[in-house]
């Protein structure tokens, strides 16, 4: 028998004749780890499942561990299973529990409009932090005491629907915080082009970072690779800020090629500040292209025919705080009429049918929009910059992209309706289905494909196609570049995951979404380089001339009576989107897409 066996033997014999019979089944050595499984959605492969773990160690026990590490040396991997709990990342410390510890996340599965609706209306009723949604499915994060409440403002078939995606919220933000993680696996950056053993990448993307930590890197990669990289400021925040860009592209020399205005690609991220993997995945692409510049044929071709501008965070001041006191903040910092009220969604306050009288009552939702147009700092500053470079740079925007998390989708516009159809609606739709097979193609994650408007919560069969949402719809970035600015290919994409890990998807997903999103990119310069159109572009005018609600809503109506009239070929063309839907995980009412396409 190991001496160690022996002495945590004699340690229990103490412990039985010292302590009162109750307090010896929490102190013994074999009830110090439970297990509680969880019922969870299917995990992805590349996601260990997530596990409750509950414990309780007496302070004799600790003593008769920490007696036995000091004398036989237990290796650090097993210190974990019978030392001192404190410093493990399962067990999170008190500033983690003080505001995330009753804290759970659950998923609604939606069937029909009023269940949708009544889910609506109870979370604005109740003030609850909705984390994402789709036509199927609603994810909210509440207070376990609070689901009561809830469920009683809920229609006899939802009572029983939610299921549990994050039943300990501290937990679960501790163990992929950088900033709170206590084990060996966090080293922090240090600035190098080296390789990391561990990512095959550039250690940068071993974790997460904070903001100071990548606005040097962005420095180091101007400063490296001065021929093609420039760092720019694309506005200023609420608290005083730049917001931070890197600008990539190689202008040619050629004096005989005509110079017209450079055609330019936009990839942000970061708006909502909660959202670190869609700023690490900006980095990550930026970071790939910069270095394959002169390596790689269709690299140096994409920054000589285009400028690529890379904002990591369009909301540095929320990004810090996230970093420094919540981690699940959304918003920017800016003052509301409410001093203990802070924020304005930066999603829902640009200037396109801005639509935030629904939230204008209440600055303390998570989507509130302002009290008017622009009012949040950064939204406006970022418009006025994209203008500028329009009006006095020679710049001609082509591409805007902004990265979102999560649900794995790719969105463009409109967001704020579903009866309005965008100009370029089959361009739009085609290169969309092209990015998701890019990224099928890379790591074999499914990203669906819809308009913006139909992220809606669920869509009815009528021809209204009614749509619930859990928040307001206009006002969005996407929107605004596409019609007030003339971006014809603007996209919004959600990263990773589909819920199993929400907001707090895990390090060793960086370098694979930015994998995948790599992919992408490179399929949206290769189509936007072989198509005829970019070479034209589309003027804000012409978009503007197009968009005339009450005559689309008319036509419309007009071809939806078509339709009903001839259907010999329904069943077949039904078909066809069905194979789309099974193939690029399209969602909506087929019905309305037939509509649009053969406008």
């Amino acid at each position: 028998m190991p001496l160690s066996n022996l002495f945590r033997g004699i340690c229990m014999i103490i412990l039985i004749s010292v302590l009162p019979i109750q307090e010896l089944a929490s102190a013994s050595p074999f009830n110090q780890v439970r297990i509680q499984p969880l019922t969870t959605p299917p995990q992805s492969p590349a996601f260990p499942p997530p596990v409750s773990i509950d414990t309780s160690t007496s302070l004799w026990s600790k003593i008769c561990n920490n007696i036995i590490q000091s004398i036989w040396t237990v290796p650090e991997s097993q210190r974990k299973a019978v030392g001192d709990q404190s410093g493990n990342s399962q067990f999170p410390p008190s500033k983690y529990v003080a505001r995330y510890g009753n804290d759970v996340v659950l998923r609604f599965k939606i069937r029909n409009v009023e269940e949708a609706k009544a889910l609506s209306e109870a979370v604005n009723v109740l003030f609850l932090d909705v984390w994402e949604f789709t036509h199927e499915w609603v994810d909210i994060r509440l207070a376990k005491d609070v689901v009561p409440s809830l469920l009683g403002l809920l229609p006899k078939s939802l009572e029983h629907a939610p299921t549990p995606l994050i039943d300990d919220l501290a937990k679960s933000i501790y163990q992929v915080d950088p900033s709170g993680r206590r084990d060996s696996s966090y080293n922090p950056f240090s600035l190098t082009l080296r390789t990391s053993h561990e990512s095959k990448s550039n250690p940068f993307f071993d974790d997460y970072q904070p903001l100071n930590t990548i606005v040097h890197w962005m420095r180091l990669l101007g400063d490296l690779f001065k021929s093609h990289v420039r760092l720019i400021s694309v506005g200023t925040t609420a608290e005083g800020r730049n917001i931070p860009a890197i600008r990539v592209g190689v202008h040619p020399t050629n004096s005989e090629r005509p110079s017209g205005p450079r055609k330019t690609i936009i990839i942000s991220g970061g708006s909502h500040a909660r959202e670190w993997i869609s700023t690490s995945t900006v980095n990550y692409v930026a970071y790939s292209l910069i270095t394959w510049y002169g390596k790689s044929y269709s690299v140096t071709k994409l920054l000589e025919e285009f400028d690529w501008v890379f904002i990591p965070t369009l909301n540095p001041d929320g990004y810090i705080y996230t970093w420094e006191v919540d981690r699940l903040w959304r918003k920017n910092r800016q003052e509301t009429s409410i001093r203990f009220c802070r924020g304005i969604d930066l999603e829902r306050a640009w200037g396109f049918q801005w639509d935030g009288e629904k939230t204008r009552s209440n600055p303390c939702s998570e989507s509130y929009a302002g009290d008017e147009p622009f009012e949040a700092v950064e939204a406006q500053s970022f418009a006025d910059w994209a203008r500028n470079e329009t009006k006095d740079n020679n710049v001609e925007f082509v591409g805007f992209i902004d990265l979102h998390s999560y649900s794995q989708q790719i969105l463009y516009p409109y967001s704020y309706t579903c009866v309005i159809t965008p100009p370029s609606l089959e361009n739009l739709e085609e290169l969309a289905m092209g990015l998701a097979k890019s990224i099928r193609l890379t790591h074999g994650e499914i990203y669906g494909v819809s308009s913006a408007c139909e992220g809606g919560v669920a869509v009815d069969g009528s021809v209204e196609n009614e749509t619930i949402r859990m928040e307001a719809a206009g006002g969005s970035a996407l929107d605004w570049f596409y019609h007030e600015l003339g971006v014809k290919y603007s996209y919004q994409i959600k990263l990773r995951d589909t819920g199993s890990y929400g907001f707090l998807v895990p390090k060793e997903s960086i370098v694979p979404t930015g994998d995948e999103i790599l992919s992408a990119i490179n399929y949206f310069g290769k189509f936007l380089l072989s198509s005829s159109e970019v070479e034209t572009g589309l003027s804000p005018s012409s978009f503007k001339a197009d968009h005339n609600p009450e005559a689309q809503q008319k036509e419309a109506e007009e071809t939806v009576q078509n339709i009903q009239e001839s259907s010999q070929d329904d069943s077949l063309e039904k078909e066809d989107f069905e194979e789309e839907d099974e193939l690029y995980g399209w969602s909506g009412d087929w019905e309305l897409r037939r509509r649009r396409r053969r406008r």
